[in-house]
């Protein structure tokens, strides 16, 4: 593994980490509150994280008005 991220290839693709997809979990563990998951099972857990991801997205909606969609 530390030879692939060493690499030149490697080192463009774990730069792109922030741009694809970490900001949006550090946003809804932190700001958020979302730290662990209430419920028990698959399917509730999945309901859960849906319901997060909804505020998230309301939430950057909201902020950024019409000139987001």
């Amino acid at each position: 593994m530390k030879r692939k991220i060493d690499s030149a290839m490697g080192r463009m693709i774990y730069a792109m980490r922030l741009a694809i997809g970490e900001p949006p979990f550090a946003h809804i563990k932190s700001a958020i509150g979302l730290d662990r998951f209430t419920l028990r099972g698959k399917k509730k857990v999945d309901i859960q994280w849906k319901l997060f991801c909804i505020v998230h997205n309301l939430n950057k909606i909201q902020r950024y008005g019409p000139s987001f969609v």
